[in-house]
């Protein structure tokens, strides 16, 4: 008989058994089986795993009193496999690795941390993401760059500066930080700040010369390749690690931050009541992964991530936030898909609420995941940004209804709702508001298919993120965008029983 696997491994194994049952990755859904003592699945060992319905995104989870080891889940994950997946099985075990050995370190840190008085960025980080289950994993990182480096660790550290051929930049770039950000500096370089996990990696690029002076000093924010300078600036840098996937770099792929420019002008122009975009038309490219960035202006107010709603205490300080919250998020993102064919990938770390006096306003940033239909934007006399990605743009109305279900129903509401509420009345107030925003474009084709794709559906779509982010290649998944994989789908949460 194995030992007792310790909590936090048992709690990191069950997340990653559920991933790929939700996923159903090698047919692995198809092993359970309903016996006279119910529902369970029987692992690679012979261990036989009770499972329970699975509630939001999938149909059943690993039940809570079942202690499972981590190994007994990934011998069961290599049984399955096909082979052509070895690479990516590998990553994945790593993945597993690295993510257990950062949430014991968060552990054994976290009262520290909460006694430093946190950001809500870093607080952010203490919720684990709702799907992903090996989302605190940086493989590659030693446990003392953890520290330094990680959110959930509320560091603060020296950026770096990289001089950097002008002739390099690409159309659009700034010349340089502003004043009182940067130093002078003149003649044929100018300065890129650099990570100083990413240091090495600029240090190989030919005719860039790394100086010896630290930069400004910065925090993380959510997102480990955004840092703080100020609580209304963030700057935006390529790191060489990957997170959410081993597929999914957190290098900047040259052409993205104008992307990123493009699509934030475009939110502006279509921004409704109670919306704000963060300004980020700041930036520079130098034609390399790991040469950009982007300077994120944020609005006056305090700012409150909203994947920071469901850590510790938040709540409870802010108040009833979240029936005012969803009103302003389904509203307006009804409104973007119905008016104007725009399907937002922003999920719960690339939204906030900025509270301003008794107002509370919604803030949208990092926009250069989102899709848009040419022909609808067109139709509404709207401009049709000249994205350089052009997976940006389609007009089938079921893409971008996917987008919509994956991230705003299913990550920016449900996770959060349901996160902060009793289950019952988190799937009411979820639907209710979602059917008063489709309810003001009546019969409206594009508000009838959001409709039957979500208040009226019988499963609800989900993406297949361990699958597409580590364990299958481009190549065999067909998928064009890691992120925007689908293939599975969960009960829908939104039916009255």
């Amino acid at each position: 008989m194995r030992p007792r696997p310790p909590v936090r491994e048992a709690y990191l194994a069950a997340r990653v058994l559920d991933a790929l049952l939700r996923e159903d990755y090698g047919g692995l859904a198809g092993r359970v089986a309903r016996t006279k003592d119910g529902v369970g699945l029987a692992l690679a060992d012979g261990r036989w795993v009770r499972l329970a319905p699975g509630g939001l995104f999938q149909d059943f989870v690993v039940a809570q009193d079942e202690l499972l080891g981590l190994e007994q889940v990934l011998e069961t994950l290599a049984e399955v496999a096909d082979p052509a997946d070895s690479g990516g099985v590998s990553a994945f075990f790593e993945e597993c690795l690295a993510a257990l050995t950062a949430l014991e370190l968060h552990d054994a840190h976290a009262d520290e941390v909460l006694g430093r008085g946190p950001s809500y960025e870093s607080l952010a980080a203490f919720v684990d993401h709702p799907v992903y289950p090996t989302s605190r994993a940086r493989p590659g990182l030693s446990e003392a760059e953890l520290v330094a480096y990680a959110p959930e660790f509320a560091p603060s550290f020296e950026l770096r500066w990289a001089a950097v051929p002008r002739r390099a930049l690409a159309p659009g770039s700034a010349t340089g930080l502003p004043a009182d950000l940067a130093p002078g500096w003149g003649g044929d370089e100018v300065l890129f700040p650099v990570h100083p996990l990413t240091v090495e990696e600029v240090r190989k690029i030919d005719g860039v010369r790394m100086l010896d002076e630290a930069a400004v000093t910065v925090r993380p924010t959510l997102s480990m390749r955004t840092v703080e300078l100020d609580p209304r600036t963030h700057l935006k840098l390529p790191l060489p690690i990957s997170t959410l996937g081993s597929r999914n770099r957190r290098s900047i792929r040259p052409g993205t931050l104008a992307d990123g420019a493009r699509a934030e002008s475009l939110l502006r122009e279509l921004a409704g009541p109670g919306v704000l975009v963060a300004d980020e038309q700041t930036y520079a490219d130098a034609g390399h992964e790991y040469l950009g960035w982007m300077l994120r202006r944020l609005p006056e107010g305090k700012i409150v991530p909203v994947a920071a709603l469901n850590a510790p205490g938040v709540l409870a300080e802010l108040g009833d936030v979240i029936p005012e919250y969803l009103r302003l998020l389904l509203r307006w993102n009804v409104r973007l898909f119905v008016r104007y064919g725009v399907a937002l990938e922003a999920h719960q770390q690339n939204l906030a609420l900025v509270f301003q006096g008794d107002r509370m306003r919604l803030l949208v940033k990092d926009n250069d995941g989102l899709l848009a239909s040419p022909a609808r934007l067109a139709a509404a006399g709207i401009a049709v940004p000249d994205f350089a990605d052009e997976r940006m743009l389609n007009d089938d109305p079921h893409t971008l209804a996917d987008v919509f279900v994956t991230i705003t129903l299913h990550l920016s509401a449900a996770a959060v709702a349901f996160g902060a509420l009793p289950y019952a009345r988190a799937a009411a107030l979820v639907r209710d508001t979602l059917a008063e925003a489709l309810d003001e474009y009546g019969d409206d084709p594009m508000a009838r298919l959001l409709r039957a794709r979500t208040l009226d559906a019988a499963r609800l779509t989900g993406k297949s993120m361990v699958t597409a982010g580590t364990l299958v290649a481009k190549e065999r998944s067909g998928a064009r965008d890691i992120n925007k994989y689908y293939g599975t789908s969960g009960p829908n949460y939104l039916r009255r029983a």
